[in-house]
C-alpha cells in the first residue's frame, strides 16, 4: 500500500500557524506516522489545502515536503486511521440529543440534528478504513432524525418504494400544485420546477394538511401525494426525473444542493449559501404566497449560475 507522505518542521515560535497546520491536516483525515510525518491514503490528500499550507510553512521559515511512501508486506496502516474514538464521541452526542429533543422545540431540534449529520458526513468522509463502529454512529443518526420526525416534523414525507416513471408534461398544464403549508427547500424548489420547466401556469395551493387536497390537484411533497420522495429521491429529484428534466446538468447540481439540505449526505458547496438566502426570504416574506415569489427569484440565480459551468462541461 502507498500513503502521501508530508513531512515538515516549524519554528517553535510559530505556535498559531502550528495550530492551523494541525487542524487542518486533522480535518483531511491524516494520521501521525510520528513527530512532524502526516500520512494519508494516497489519492485523498487535498492538493489545494496541501499548497497553501507548504506556502505559510515556508513562509514562516519553516520546511515541508511531500512524498509518497510505499509500505511493506503486512504492514497495516489502519491504526494510524481509527475512527472508532471519534465515533464514540460523536454517538455520546447523538444520543444526549436524543434525551435533549422533548425541550429543544422544532427550530433549535432541527438544527442539532442537521449539525450531527454534518458532523457524521465529515467524520465518514475521512474514515478510510470503515470499521462497526461507523455502523453504530449511523444508527443512531437515524433513530435521532426518527425520533426527530415523531416530536416536530410528522408532515415530512416518508420515501416511496415506487419506481419513478417518465411523464409528459402536456398532461400537467394549467393545473392547480398543493403541498404542505409553511414551504420549506424541497418544496420550494420544486414548486420553482413546476413553475419554469413542467406547469408554466401553475397554481399553488398550501395545505394545512395533505387531508385538504383539492379535487383534481396535484400534490406533492408529503405522504400519498402524485410527487414525493421515492427510492432516496427527494421529490425536487422526483419531478426532474420524472419529467426528463436530469438531462440539465444544472437541475442535476441544484437537485444535490436541494438533496443536501432536505436529506442530508454527501456535502454540496452551494448547499449552506442556499439556506442562506432562502431563510432570508423566509423572514421577509409575509405569507407563503410572497415566500413563493422570493423562492423563485433565488433558485432562478441559482440555476443562471449554475448553467454556464454545466455547460463548459458538457
Amino acid at each position: 500500500m502507498q500513503l502521501d507522505t508530508l513531512i515538515l518542521s516549524l519554528p517553535s515560535r510559530h505556535a498559531t500557524l502550528r495550530m492551523r497546520v494541525w487542524r487542518a491536516l486533522k480535518d483531511g483525515g491524516w494520521g501521525v506516522l510520528r513527530d512532524g510525518v502526516y500520512v494519508v491514503p494516497v489519492g485523498r490528500a487535498d492538493r489545494a489545502m496541501l499548497g497553501k499550507l507548504q506556502s505559510a510553512i515556508r513562509a514562516a521559515g519553516g520546511t515541508a515536503m511531500f512524498a509518497t511512501l510505499a509500505l511493506g508486506d503486512g504492514e497495516a496502516p489502519e491504526t494510524l486511521f481509527d475512527r472508532r474514538t471519534e465515533y464514540g464521541a460523536l454517538a455520546e452526542r447523538i444520543d444526549a440529543t436524543v434525551r435533549a429533543l422533548p425541550r429543544l422545540g422544532a427550530r433549535k431540534a432541527l438544527t442539532a440534528v442537521s449539525r450531527l449529520q454534518r458532523s457524521l458526513d465529515k467524520l465518514a468522509a475521512t474514515d478510510f478504513f470503515p470499521s462497526g463502529a461507523k455502523e453504530q454512529a449511523v444508527r443512531a443518526m437515524a433513530e435521532l432524525k426518527e425520533r426527530y420526525e415523531t416530536a416536530y416534523a410528522s408532515g415530512e414525507p416518508r420515501a416511496s418504494r415506487r419506481r419513478v416513471k417518465e411523464l409528459s408534461p402536456a398532461r400537467y398544464r394549467r393545473r392547480t400544485w398543493a403541498t404542505r403549508q409553511r414551504p420549506w427547500v424541497d418544496r420550494l424548489a420544486s414548486a420553482w420546477l413546476i413553475r419554469r420547466f413542467i406547469d408554466r401556469e401553475a397554481k399553488f395551493v398550501w395545505l394545512e394538511t395533505p387531508r385538504a387536497l383539492p379535487r383534481h390537484a396535484i400534490g406533492f411533497d408529503f405522504d400519498g401525494a402524485d410527487f414525493t420522495h421515492a427510492r432516496g429521491l427527494v421529490t425536487f429529484e422526483v419531478l426532474a426525473e420524472s419529467f426528463g428534466l436530469t438531462r440539465d446538468a444544472a437541475i442535476r447540481r441544484l437537485g444535490a444542493a436541494v438533496h443536501c439540505l432536505d436529506a442530508g449526505g454527501i456535502p454540496v458547496p452551494e448547499a449552506k449559501g442556499l439556506e442562506t438566502m432562502l431563510k432570508g426570504a423566509r423572514e421577509k416574506a409575509a405569507s407563503d404566497d410572497a415566500l413563493l415569489v422570493e423562492a423563485l427569484r433565488v433558485f432562478d440565480l441559482l440555476y443562471t449560475g449554475f448553467a454556464p459551468a454545466a455547460a463548459s462541461r458538457s
